[in-house]
């Protein structure tokens, strides 16, 4: 009989070896059917907070809570075997302090058994970033447009498009690459801008709406795939599962209503 072979996840020491060398892909997944599909190609996987917006119909992913992060994090856990797992903490779970961070952090990896969390914020996170991965928790950055500060920033706004700004940018993703975490996502960000992170910080930079040049590229699923109501200008639209879908939904209805719809002795001959 030939012995099975455990496929291993990657880890996040190997996400972090890749700065510099062959690109990082990632996408979100929220559930355990595209998360099976994305695991073949995908590097790591964020259960992003996105899917407030997303999935459940919410205007911004401040109203996204701890246990809906769980639930779709369990999900799709189970649904991959060799991607490294990431799930965004959701509002008001970490920014009160480092402890209140670290129990939020925990439940997440015990409850989902991820290999990371992901957390919003640079310099003013500095400070749990550290505490958290002293205690075992890797953690994955972001910085530029952070969605949960949308309402402070007055909306989803392109970051750096004043060269006055960029050095608080720049700050923050040295405040949290040396504060430990493993990787950062810049959002929203003007390309010289993240370029130029890119090649001032030791850990790799994941691009969603930023430079090519950073080390790797993440985009929402159901953006890149046509699905969603409203895709971001920086999207490029690989399928047109949108269209699909309505058109197979149309025609499923006008099945049923003329009485169309396949009899049960061509369901179960």
């Amino acid at each position: 009989m030939s012995k099975q072979v455990k496929i291993r996840r990657t880890t996040v020491p190997q996400i972090a070896a890749r700065k510099g060398g062959e690109p990082i892909v990632s996408l979100t997944s929220y559930h355990a059917h595209t998360a099976a599909i994305v695991d073949n190609h995908a590097d790591f996987i964020l259960v992003g907070d996105s899917l407030g917006m997303v999935m459940h119909g919410m205007d911004s992913t401040v109203g996204v809570p701890l246990e809906l992060m769980i639930m779709h994090g369990k999900a799709v856990v189970r649904g991959t075997e060799k991607a490294l797992i990431v799930v965004d903490m959701p509002f008001g779970t970490y920014e009160e302090s480092p402890s209140v961070a670290f129990r939020n952090a925990a439940k997440i990896m015990k409850e989902t058994q991820c290999g990371a969390v992901k957390l919003e914020g640079g310099k003013r996170m500095a400070e749990t970033i550290r505490f958290l991965t002293e205690r075992g928790i890797p953690v994955m950055a972001h910085i530029g447009l952070t969605p949960q500060s949308s309402h402070v920033m007055g909306g989803f706004k392109t970051q750096g498009r004043d060269e006055d700004t960029w050095a608080i940018h720049e700050e923050d993703a040295r405040a949290v690459a040396e504060a430990g975490a493993f990787a950062i996502v810049l959002e929203g960000m003007v390309e010289p801008l993240a370029a130029r992170i890119t090649e001032q910080v030791a850990i790799p930079t994941i691009g969603i709406g930023a430079s090519a040049k950073c080390d790797g590229q993440i985009l929402v699923l159901e953006d890149m795939l046509g699905l969603s109501p409203w895709t971001p200008k920086f999207v490029k639209v690989y399928g047109k599962l949108g269209e699909m879908i309505e058109q197979a939904v149309g025609e499923y209805a006008d099945e049923v209503k003329s009485r169309a719809f396949p009899s049960e002795d061509q369901i179960y001959k």
